[in-house]
This record gives structure tokens, sequence and C-alpha cells, in this order.
């Protein structure tokens, strides 16, 4: 493709117009000469032209044989581009300004006053005025709760995912009639609690409440709230955040959702974590432990794990761990040690990973 500098050509002169000749009083008017500059191709001097303006690429090009006439031309013409497939909430969101966050209330589309230069007065002023007018308490009030809620979060270490799902939950549910009366913080804990359970990072009641300081019976009451308003509406989690819709369905902890968190923090291998767990199952499809927490059933299960495997530890250390006294221990690994030969894999002795000699005396 060759590149040239595009030519000028127009007639000499244009003939007269009837305005001219009215404004001489019907005498005869003169050719006036043509002052008009056209672009046309030096090859085939074509009059008029045949350019064809290629914004995508943008080059100007002769249409008749194929020469580049031109490079980096703008694109002068109005962009009336809409993002209909990307509507939420039957909006229709524009170019202009940032992106609509889902989590907060109104179209968000709000003017921002500076406070000005240091020292003026009355830029600040100006942004006091405008944050009395303009802003939503409302809004304030959701932005000062998710912050909250990202921080007891990001303190336990728990995934940006869980964050946004407990945001979500806050929203539903934060000016239902069924929650008036109760605290904010313990709305946000229980939103918590829900997000990690429906995420597959299960947590206890008593690290919720150690986390925010709110007590586990209050948890508990407002855990119950919240889960038969996000039954009642049927409501998609993380919906209004961008990820996949899912329907809230309710989600117990197990003991397994448990075990490889308390392995890694004990520095047990995997095979323990794996042990204690087929320990639970089996003690699960047997009866034994029924009723009991799955702090409880968890911490026991990995204390007879850890001794068949020769990685015994104390259960005062798994307690602390767990969070349970290790009389609690003692007591639910008495009931898993009678029944040691229907929840051990017979494969673990006879490959001899494991041995019935380690288990902690009763």
């Amino acid at each position: 493709m060759s590149y040239a500098a595009t030519a000028t050509a127009a007639p000499a002169f244009l003939p007269p117009s009837a305005a001219s000749s009215a404004s001489n009083g019907g005498s005869a008017a003169q050719f006036q000469r043509n002052l008009n500059v056209h672009l046309i191709c030096p090859d085939c001097r074509e009059v008029p032209p045949n350019l064809v303006e290629n914004f995508s690429d943008g080059d100007m090009v002769c249409g008749s044989c194929g020469l580049v006439l031109g490079d980096r031309i703008v694109d002068t013409r109005s962009e009336w581009r809409t993002f209909a497939n990307d509507d939420q909430g039957n909006d229709d969101p524009s170019r202009v300004g940032e992106a609509v966050n889902p989590l907060l209330n109104g179209s968000q589309l709000d003017t921002m006053i500076s406070y000005g230069a240091q020292g003026s007065t009355a830029g600040r002023e100006l942004n006091r005025a405008q944050n009395k007018v303009v802003h939503d308490r409302r809004d304030t009030a959701l932005q000062a709760a998710y912050s909250k809620i990202s921080q007891m979060c990001e303190r336990y270490s728990l995934p940006r995912v869980v964050q946004d799902t407990a945001k979500d939950i806050f929203k539903k549910v934060e000016d239902h009639r069924k929650l008036r009366g109760k605290s904010q913080e313990s709305i946000e804990a229980a939103a918590i609690f829900i997000a990690c359970r429906q995420n597959g990072v299960a947590r206890a009641f008593k690290e919720i409440c150690l986390l925010t300081n709110v007590p586990k019976k209050e948890i508990g009451r407002v855990f119950k709230v919240i889960e038969n308003i996000l039954l009642e509406s049927g409501s998609n989690l993380n919906a209004s955040v961008g990820a996949t819709d899912q329907e809230y369905q309710a989600v117990g902890t197990n003991a397994e959702d448990l075990m490889n968190r308390y392995c890694s923090h004990l520095g047990l291998t995997t095979q323990v974590a794996s042990g204690a767990q087929y320990i639970a199952r089996q003690a699960a499809k047997e009866g034994i432990l029924a009723g009991r927490s799955p702090i409880s059933i968890a911490a026991a299960t990995i204390y007879m794990a850890a001794g068949l495997f020769g990685e015994g530890r104390s259960a005062l250390k798994i307690a602390e761990r767990a969070g349970v006294s290790d009389g609690t221990i003692k007591t639910s690994y008495k009931f898993l040690w009678e029944a040691r030969d229907k929840l051990v894999d017979p494969a673990w002795i006879e490959s001899k990973k494991a041995s019935m000699s380690g288990l902690p005396k009763v």
C-alpha cells in the first residue's frame, strides 16, 4: 500500500446565482472565482473524488485505485453507544461517570466539590453545603457498614467473595421490619456468618463472636431471622455484585468443613486431615457422636487421627485451636475409641501408614 499527498482541484469559475442577478437589478452578473478546495486523488484525478474515510484504521483511501491519501484522521461522528446488554435493574448506563455501585441506592451521579486551595474557606463551605444537599444519609450508613464488614473479614483473612456476599445480604435485610430493634453489629455478624457458609469457608458461632464482640446468642437469633427472610423472599445472593446468581439455600456447618483449617493451624499433614474426615463420615454413618456440635466432632476426630498416623497432639493443644475444652474432646473421643474397629480403614493398618497402638489411651 502506498501513501501520497492529496492533490487539490476545482473549477476555475462558478456560474452566477439567481440571488446575485437579483441584487444587480436583473442585469447580467459576473462569473465568480471558486475559492472552495476539493481534495482529489493525484493518480486518478477524478472530480468529484471517490474518497473513503476508514475510521477504524484512521486512513483516508481512494476508492478507485486504493491509494492512501491520509492517515491518523479523527472520527468526528457522534457516538451513540449504549450498553443495554449490561443493564442491571432495567437501567441504561451511559459512558459518562464512574460505574454504578449495585450495593448503594440511587443513580449515584452526584457532583463532588473539592475543598479548594489550602487555607481557602469558600471551597470547604461549598463542599459542606453540597454534602448536606446531595448525599443520601442511607447511602452513608451503608458505606459505613460495608467498611466495617470489610475490616472484620480482613481480620480473619476471609476471601473477597465472602465480603461481597456479606454486603449483599446486609443490603437486602438491613431495613426489614423483622430486624427492627436489632443492633447493626449483630446484623453484620450474622451476614458474615451466612456468607461464610454459602461460600464453603464455614466458621463457628464462637469464631464470629470473637471477631465481632457480639454475644453468641444474639448472633444466633439474628441469624435465624435473616435466614427466614432470605428463604421467604427467594433472594439470589451476589446477583447485584456481578457474580453468578445463586438462590439462597440453608446450608449447615459440618465437622469436615472445619478440619482442614484446624489441621493447618496444628501443623498436621494432609494425611491426618483426610483420615479425620473419613473417621467423621464413618461416625456420622454409625450414629456415633450424634447431637454434638461440629466443633467437638472435628476436634475429637483430629485427636484420634493424629495419634493413629503417628503425629499425636495433646487434647489441650487441639482445644486451644478449636475453642473447646480438653474435657469435651476427651469425652467425645471415648465414644470414638469404643467404636474404633468400625471407624478405622483396614487399608491404613495393612499399608502400615497407621497403627492402632498410637491411639491415645482413654
